[in-house]
Parts: C-alpha cells; structure tokens; sequence
C-alpha cells in the first residue's frame, strides 16, 4: 500500500503562528492533516518561570526537546531537571506538568503521538488576551482529552 503522506520540511519560521498557552509565541510544525494523524509538533516559547498547569492526556504520548533554556518537570510525583539540550518523554494517562525555570523566555519542541493535540493550542490562542478564565481552559482541555488535576509548577513546587 502506498501512504498518502507526503514528505515535507518545516524550516524553523514556517508553521501556524499562534499565541501560545504558556506565555510565548506558538508555532504548529506538523498537525493531524499534515501527518495523517500520526503526530502533532509544536515549537513553544515558554515565558520565565511559567508553565502549565498539572494534566494529563488520556490518548496522547507528550515529549519535549529543550532547544533553548532550562525546564523542570513533575512527571507524577518525581521532579526531573531538564537544561538546554535534554530529550524528556512522559507516557500517556501520566499527570505531568512543567516550568522554565529561567527568567528569560525558552524554547521547547513538544511532539504529540498520536496527533490531535494542536487543536487545544489553537482553540486556546481564540480565547481573550489575559488572565485566562479557568472554565474555558477546563472547557478546551475536556475537547483534547486533557484532564487537569492541579496547579502549575510554580505554585507546587516554587524554586
């Protein structure tokens, strides 16, 4: 059988520009359509000292590649460093949340298997500049198959 997906390259401007959900600018890389639901690439500027609140994904495998800065993760209940540079994987239905934790923006590829999750960074760039209202947040994170189950990092677990 031959695939229908077609090779491609995305240099590192190219992609869907969105306001991203953690402080920076959001760039989708590689989506369901562009893969045939194999992965979701995001390149995500992560503003100082923020992240995400705790979650976890019932379908989807999430991985990181720290490009530039220095992140740490809660991955259940154990604290992982991860500087400039480093690979971190967290299997599905596993609570995780993360922090750059410097305090300058950082950049970070976060790939999805299977794909689908670029469409909670989409839907969340709709919502208004801001303090995001937690029931919308809720509402976004439910259509991705994302539970939220606790505060950011930084409220956990402050450095």
């Amino acid at each position: 059988m031959v695939s229908s997906i077609k090779p491609f390259v995305m240099r590192r401007e190219d992609g869907d520009r969105l306001a991203g959900p953690v402080g920076g600018a959001a760039l989708i890389k590689a989506t369901t359509a562009s893969t045939a639901g194999s992965i979701a690439l995001v390149d995500n500027v992560v503003g100082p000292k923020m992240g995400p609140p705790l979650h976890l994904h019932r379908r989807e495998d999430e991985m990181w590649f720290i490009v530039e800065g220095n992140f740490r993760f809660l991955a259940d209940d154990v604290i992982l460093d991860a500087p400039e540079g480093s690979f971190v994987f967290v299997p599905r239905n596993t609570t995780h949340c993360f922090q750059n934790i410097d305090e300058t923006p950082s950049r970070v590829l976060v790939l999805f298997t299977p794909s689908g999750m670029e469409r909670f960074f989409i839907e969340h760039a709709e919502l208004p500049p801001g303090v995001v209202d937690p029931a919308a947040y809720d509402r976004i994170a439910e259509r991705s198959f994302m539970e939220v189950s606790g505060p950011p990092l930084s409220v956990s677990h402050p450095v």
